[in-house]
Order: structure tokens, then C-alpha cells, then sequence
């Protein structure tokens, strides 16, 4: 349960002002001393993240946050690293002395509502007194749970935890398949892995090992091999797979070793659809075209790590775009909770797969972009464009093949 991707974990935030008793509740919760519990207001100065297993949910990731009403220049770095924690709130819970409803809880309640996160009102330290009826059915009104506790001594946990179960979001409880709705039970599904100086020693990267738990899970079978050896294993086959699945960076041997009766795409390209939105992904790659010049591009990646050599953010995918454009772009990147502010200085972003982010995360960029009018698009969706096997590495999708030729028509 410990070693569950945070990307399969419900992500519940605590959210409030100081000293209101969110580490008391995460405590509780958790039956562990998980935040240092003080009268100090401001105690906690980092979210701190506690994983768990709340049946009949499963993994989930509690988020203790740093009051959002902390002052001066160190309190406000609090507060930013706060903000980012709505980035990847499934379900926000709003904690609140009971008769000490305000403008910060208003304002949190708010923030989770217009993200479309279901909240959970939590009036603690209720044995003090309790919350305004009229509150408590203008929260009824629409549609948020609110609980009473007295977290220090763990009144009303049950009622949280039965609370949260029932406010977990559908797609969380029946998550969407990787690749295993792509292919018929007892059919084959051929994983095409690299392995250069980037892959790590003694195993597969995390994307790899869902996409084979994934179709096992759905009673398929695969076959997995390096790059060099696709050829001579298809050839081997009785009949041919039903996907073929590549690592982006070897896309065009891939395809070109792959007849084109069978339908072919990448890793990145499946968590396109996973994590984010696939369609958002196609049309942002269809800005490609749009670049000119010296236009500023970001590089975003979930997850950090050191780059070595031909790297795939850094090195590969610039030049590819690069190639496409024919002209020297200008790139910047960024690594795992950290996001510019303003998005309009650049003409497109090239988002990793988020194989270790939960879905709400990569959606609330997403959505930040929109809002910016910047395209954004994935690392495999923007390869497969820049090379000009797009549709080949769409033909999984109709939903999204057909978003591109519609966009194309007009």
C-alpha cells in the first residue's frame, strides 16, 4: 500500500486558516502523529503529504497545508505552495472553528467549486460551539457535505471518512484504462522499450510497468522488446498484435518496422488520454505549425530527474521542433509542482505524460492554458506530429483522429 504512484491516490487537501486544527484532524485521521500539533499559529510551513489506504476508496494522499492566511514574505512563500496543492485537490476539505465562518473559508470553498473539486466542510472544535443553521443550509443548498468534530479527542472521524467515500469523484472509483480497452481480451499487445543511458538500472519506467498491469488486468498478454528487435519478433508471430506500443523517441523505426495494418502509438500518447485530454493534445499540437522563430516554447515535466545525454525534454524534442520549424525556438522548462504565473509569453507547451501526477493535476494545467488562449500539447503528441506519423500514431483513437481532421478542414 506504501509503494502505491501517487498517481493512483485519491488527493484529499486540507484546507484553512492557521491554527484552526487541520493537522489535529489529519492525526485523527490517520491514527498517526503524521503534523506537529501546536497553539503556535502557523506551525506547519510545508504541505505535509501522508498516504494511506481509506476503504472501500483505497490509496489515497492526505494533504496537510500551511495556513492560507499566513503573513509577511515567508508566510506568503507558505501560501504559494498552498495554492499549488489545489493543483492536484480531488476532493478539497475545508476546515473551520464551528461560528468562525469568513472570507478565507468563502474564498477556499470557492477555489475548489470553480475547479470542479467536491469539498467537505469541516467544523472542528465543535465541543466550543457550533455553526450558524443558516450556514449549514446554504452549504446544504449546494451540494457540500459539512461534518462536526473535535479532532483532539476524534469526534466525528467516522463521519469524515464516511464523508469523503461518498464525495470521491466517478473517475477516481472506476478509473479509465491505460491501453487495455484498446485490445480485445486474448489478444496480443507488443511494448516496444528502449533501453538507453536514461532508462533506469535493473527496471522499466513507471509508464511501462502500468501499461503491462494494465493489460493483464484486462486479459490480454504482451510482448515486450527493445527497438532493434521488433522486426524480427513480429516476423515470428502466427498473426499479427493487436497495438503496438513505443517508447516516443523511437517512433519512426517503430512505425517503419510496423506494417501498417496494425494500429501503433506511444506510451506518452496513452497518457495522453489517461491523465489529460486527449483532443486538448491534438489541437495543440496543431500549433505547431504556428511557430515561428525565436517563439518561446516550455518544456514542462512532472517528475525530476538529471538529464543524461540525448534527453527527451531537453535535447530531442527541441530539435525536432527545431527541424520542424526550420529556425531556432527559444525553451524553457520546468519540473514537477512548479508552473509559471504567466503562461503568455509563450506560444506553446509541451507537456511530459504525467505518469506519476493523479489526472486533477494535469486537467488544472490544462485548464490554466485555456484560460491564457496557450496551446498545450504531450510529449509523445508533439513528436508524433513533428516527424509526420501523426495519424499513424492517432489510429488507436478515432475520437481524437477525427478531432484532428476536422480541425484540418477548417
Amino acid at each position: 500500500m506504501q509503494k502505491t504512484p501517487k498517481g493512483f491516490r485519491l488527493h484529499i487537501g486540507l484546507f484553512g486558516r492557521r491554527n484552526v486544527g487541520k493537522s489535529s484532524l489529519l492525526n485523527a485521521m490517520t491514527r498517526q502523529a503524521v503534523s506537529i500539533v501546536s497553539d503556535v499559529a502557523g506551525t506547519t510551513t510545508d504541505p505535509v503529504e501522508k498516504p494511506m489506504e481509506l476503504l472501500p476508496i483505497g490509496p489515497v494522499l492526505f494533504i496537510d497545508t500551511a495556513g492560507i492566511d499566513d503573513v509577511g514574505a515567508l508566510g506568503e512563500l507558505r501560501v504559494q505552495r498552498t495554492r499549488q496543492i489545489f493543483d492536484r485537490t480531488d476532493v478539497g476539505v475545508v476546515v473551520c472553528p464551528a461560528g468562525q465562518w469568513g472570507p478565507y473559508e468563502e474564498a477556499v470553498l470557492s477555489e475548489l467549486q470553480g475547479r470542479g473539486a467536491p469539498a467537505i466542510v469541516v467544523f472542528n472544535k465543535s465541543d466550543l460551539g457550533g455553526p450558524e443553521p443558516a450556514l449549514v443550509e446554504r452549504l446544504k443548498a449546494a451540494k457540500v457535505r459539512t461534518v462536526s468534530t473535535v479532532a483532539s479527542r476524534g469526534e466525528g472521524i467516522i463521519d469524515l471518512r464516511e464523508a469523503l467515500i461518498r464525495q470521491a469523484p466517478e473517475e477516481f472509483i472506476n478509473a479509465p484504462s491505460i491501453v487495455g480497452d484498446l485490445v480485445p481480451a486474448g489478444e496480443l499487445v507488443v511494448l516496444v522499450v528502449p533501453i538507453d543511458l536514461e532508462a533506469p538500472k535493473g527496471r522499466l519506467i513507471l509508464p511501462q510497468v502500468q501499461a503491462i498491469r494494465d493489460v493483464l488486468d484486462t486479459d490480454s498478454y504482451c510482448m515486450v522488446v527493445k527497438e532493434r528487435e521488433l522486426r524480427d519478433a513480429l516476423e515470428r508471430l502466427k498473426r499479427p498484435p493487436a497495438l503496438v506500443v513505443t517508447d516516443s523517441q523511437s517512433f519512426l523505426k517503430v512505425a517503419g518496422d510496423t506494417p501498417s495494418a496494425v494500429p501503433m502509438t506511444s506510451f506518452s500518447i496513452l497518457f495522453a488520454r489517461n491523465k489529460g485530454d486527449m483532443n486538448e493534445f491534438v489541437r495543440g499540437a496543431m500549433a505547431i505549425d504556428r511557430l515561428s522563430c525565436g517563439d518561446r516554447v516550455l518544456i514542462a515535466e512532472a517528475c525530476s530527474h538529471h538529464p543524461i545525454g540525448e534527453d527527451i525534454g531537453r535535447v530531442k524534442i527541441p530539435r525536432w521542433l527545431q527541424q520542424y520549424v526550420g529556425g531556432k525556438l527559444e525553451f524553457t522548462s520546468v519540473q514537477g509542482h512548479d508552473f509559471p504565473d504567466d503562461l503568455t509569453p509563450y506560444k506553446l507547451i509541451v507537456h511530459c505524460g504525467g505518469c506519476m501526477w493523479n489526472r486533477r493535476e494535469m486537467l488544472t494545467r490544462i485548464l490554466r492554458c485555456r484560460q491564457a488562449g496557450v496551446s498545450i500539447t504531450n510529449y509523445g503528441v508533439a513528436i508524433a506530429y513533428s516527424l509526420g506519423i501523426f495519424e499513424r500514431a492517432l489510429s488507436p483513437f478515432p475520437a481524437a483522429l477525427e478531432t484532428y481532421r476536422a480541425a484540418k478542414r477548417r
